[in-house]
């Protein structure tokens, strides 16, 4: 059967649904913690992600038996918080934390996401180096940035009082 595999990469509405945006950090001030090291996260729009498969699918077949691997950034854990803190006028810190601590913070899939941040850390050049920008921008010319989608979400990301 012709199959084309559509790899995606971490989705910004992660920031709104699954509690993943800024909290308090352990001085107070706002902050974002992942076991991320200095490794680049490859992120992306869902609704980009969307648009992407539309375009897939209207390429009459150019796809078939490939596997598209995309994403709308490539950002470390600081410049993701430093777009924070322009989105949101107040400072976000990006703390980085071990493996093993995130895994056993106890919250809903903590012990998964732990291991994605770990495989996505450990392997940096193999998971961002298959998604390439340019070639998700041929797919879709109009990619999200970090920075639009936070303009757009900030009002929708849980934050604390």
């Amino acid at each position: 059967m012709p199959t084309t595999f559509l790899y995606t990469a971490f989705y910004w509405e992660n920031f709104i649904y699954f509690g993943m945006g800024p909290q308090h950090g352990p001085n107070g001030t706002l902050a974002i913690g992942f076991p991320l090291g200095t490794a680049k996260l490859p992120g992306i729009a869902v609704d980009d992600i969307g648009r992407v498969a539309h375009a897939i699918f209207r390429a009459e077949g150019d796809h078939i038996s490939e596997s598209v691997y995309i994403a709308g950034e490539h950002l470390t854990g600081a410049e993701l918080a430093a777009a924070f803190s322009r989105a949101l006028s107040d400072t976000v810190e990006y703390h980085d934390m071990d493996p093993d601590l995130y895994r056993s913070l106890g919250f809903p899939a903590a012990e998964e996401l732990g291991n994605m941040f770990q495989f996505k850390r450990d392997f940096e050049t193999v998971y961002v180096g298959a998604r390439d920008l340019t070639k998700t921008r041929q797919l879709h010319p109009q990619l999200t940035t970090f920075d639009a989608w936070l303009a757009a979400n900030k009002h929708r990301i849980p934050l604390p009082t």
